[in-house]
């Protein structure tokens, strides 16, 4: 059970901000709770789902579990819904027309951004979506705040009749501290109400909504500026004073800890008198946010012309001590201080890979070897990984789900260069229900020469292992309906005798079916069905081992990309044409082998074989 839900009498608990943004939901009386999984927001509902009393579920996107959430609050019940900065995007349809329709019950929406791209395919600042949508957005700087900060986000929703943002990073969701925690209060559920001009959301209902929406904000920007989650924090160093929000408070506080800081939690509406009185506390104000310039920006407009911001700080990456101290010793034309001497460690370089017997690695073997004859379109997930070595299969990848449209695209703007090449998309199980479905569609519809491989290892492997539609199982572990994804990609129009389905570890018939598929000028789809080496649906084979004096270090087996394999010695030898080979032998780590075989398809002189028992 996780450290965030025990016994009532516990009134301090050890929570990450994704467990306290969790507890804070419970505490605050929710009723329902839904997301996708998305580093590093997937703790959240991880843990939401421990509690009772509530209805937690993974939705099918990011969009869905907003839609489900809004449902809840439509009924009655406060409702939550958690996702990180990309999800933000695929909800953000839903969530501007629900910003004019307002709530009934509280809507909270946690949005988590990777700050400094850990495991992202970019940075973004949703902090903009508060001045998007007119929505307030509060930044917790540690777990305590997260907690607090969502239960007052509840109430500020149902105060103001508007969905809340709850903007974390990716430093406060992940580090733990100790945290004060309260009970559950309990919120009756009002039942939804016919209101035809408020829910239903035609342009003429919309433009009734729009004049509310901007007084709204105005009471907003009021509550803002008296807001006490706002606080300034006098010094005695008066020469520059620091206006921050979120982490970046604990990196100032821990820099320049003599130093005036206005402190804010309520960061949009911006309080921009509150801000004005204590600039005049100061010599000069230097706006330190992560990432990108929002509340210098809207001080420089406010008249604030002389505070400074990015000018001196990045506008990428955390602002960590080591880039706030230089920075700012240079805008006093100071020299920093010595930093402290440490013992210097080099990690071992370990570039990323796929775990041994990954079931990707086989198509990527595949892929591999028609290389020169093929595009391939990728998508998010474990699978990016086929981008780097050994395999070097992958030629794209974009957001969740653009493998498919991205193919078409290939296909149907293709040169002289790329006429004769066939056009692949990958992409993995949860990917595909999450948005690669209306891409497929979309090539069947328009005739695309795309052949699509579905990787489908009955996992959200790459945020941990998450279930979703297609595991047969749900958010508790309970048995659930599992979608079947041949008859899904007929149905979406793919004929039958242009799907098939393969075992990724037999690496011959991957191959082959390939090869077949891309042979033939029309949409196809190969399906591969092996669970993912970390999930509980996996079954562990005997392990195999390389017969030393059979090896001809041709190296094939390298190729196949297993991290249980490993090299023992390399020589070069010179062929009879005068050629350079260069051999490599092999071994492999019998402890991390689970015996699937791929390696054994690529090794021509067959050294490998089945690990003996061993004798009583």
């Amino acid at each position: 059970m996780s450290a965030a839900v025990q016994a009532k009498s516990e009134t301090r608990l050890l929570l990450s901000g994704n467990e306290a943004i969790a507890r804070g939901v419970w505490e605050s009386g929710c009723k329902v709770a839904a997301a996708y999984p998305g580093t590093p927001s997937t703790e959240i509902l991880e843990n939401v789902a421990l509690y009772p009393d509530l209805y937690a579920e993974w939705s099918v996107n990011e969009k869905v579990s907003l839609e489900v959430a809004i449902g809840a609050s439509m009924s009655g019940a406060r409702a939550f819904c958690a996702m990180k900065h990309v999800g933000m995007n695929v909800a953000s349809d839903a969530f501007m027309t629900q910003t004019l329709a307002g709530v009934v019950g509280g809507l909270v929406i946690a949005v988590a951004d990777d700050v400094g791209l850990s495991s992202s395919q970019n940075e973004q600042d949703s902090r903009f979506w508060g001045r998007f949508a007119h929505v307030p957005v509060l930044e917790p700087a540690d777990s305590q705040e997260a907690l607090e900060m969502v239960k007052l986000a509840f109430d500020l929703s149902e105060d103001f009749n508007t969905p809340v943002l709850v903007r974390l990073t990716t430093r406060v969701c992940h580090v733990k501290a100790m945290v004060t925690v309260g009970d559950r209060s309990a919120r009756a559920v009002s039942g939804f109400k016919l209101d035809a001009r408020r829910w239903v959301m035609t342009p003429a209902n919309a433009k009734g909504m729009l004049p509310r929406q901007i007084e709204r904000e105005g009471r907003l920007r009021q509550a803002a500026e008296a807001s006490a989650l706002n606080v300034v924090e006098p010094g005695t160093d008066t020469r520059i004073g620091f206006l921050t929000a979120g982490p970046a408070y604990m990196h100032v506080r821990e820099s320049f800890p003599d130093s005036p800081v206005m402190k804010l939690g309520f960061t949009y509406p911006l309080p921009v008198e509150a801000i004005r009185a204590f600039r005049a506390t100061v010599d000069r104000l230097v706006v330190v946010e992560e990432t990108e310039p929002l509340m210098e920006g809207e001080l420089k407009a406010a008249g604030m012309a002389d505070v400074v911001g990015k000018d001196i700080l990045p506008r990428l990456g955390e602002l960590t001590p080591n880039v706030l101290i230089p920075a700012v010793y240079g805008l006093r034309g100071e020299t920093p201080p010595a930093a402290g001497t440490y013992p210097k460690i080099d990690p071992f370089p370990r570039p990323p890979t796929m775990c041994a017997a990954c079931p990707h690695m086989g198509v990527y073997y595949s892929l591999s070897r028609l290389r020169k004859k093929v595009q391939i379109s990728g998508d998010i997930g474990c699978y990016t990984l086929g981008a780097g070595a050994p395999w070097n299969a992958l030629d794209t990848t974009i957001s969740m789900g653009a493998s498919m449209g991205i193919a078409l695209g290939m296909d149907k703007a293709r040169s002289e260069e790329t006429k004769d090449k066939a056009v692949i998309a990958v992409i993995g199980d949860s990917t595909f229900l999450h948005m690669g479905m209306q891409g497929l569609l979309d090539i069947v519809y328009n005739r695309g020469n795309v052949t699509a491989l579905i990787l489908d290892n009955r996992s959200t492997g790459m945020t941990g292992g998450q279930d979703h539609a297609g595991t047969g199982r749900d958010l508790h572990g309970g048995e659930a309906p599992r979608v079947d994804f041949a008859k899904l990609v007929e149905a979406l129009g793919v004929k039958p005798e242009r799907i098939r389905k393969v075992d990724p570890y037999m690496l011959p018939v991957v191959f082959k079916a390939i090869k077949d598929e891309i042979a033939v000028h029309e949409p196809s789809v190969i399906i591969t069905d092996r669970p993912c080496v970390l999930s509980e649906f996996y079954d562990r084979f005997k392990p195999y081992k390389v017969v030393d004096e059979d090896c001809t270090g041709c190296g094939n087996c390298l190729n196949v990309g297993c991290p249980a394999i490993f090299v023992t010695r390399s020589e070069t030898k010179t062929r009879a044409d005068g050629k350079v080979n260069d051999l490599k032998f092999t071994t492999i780590d019998t402890a991390m082998c689970t015996g699937c075989h791929m390696c054994v398809d690529s090794c021509g002189p067959k050294a490998i074989i089945p690990l003996a028992p061993v004798s009583a």
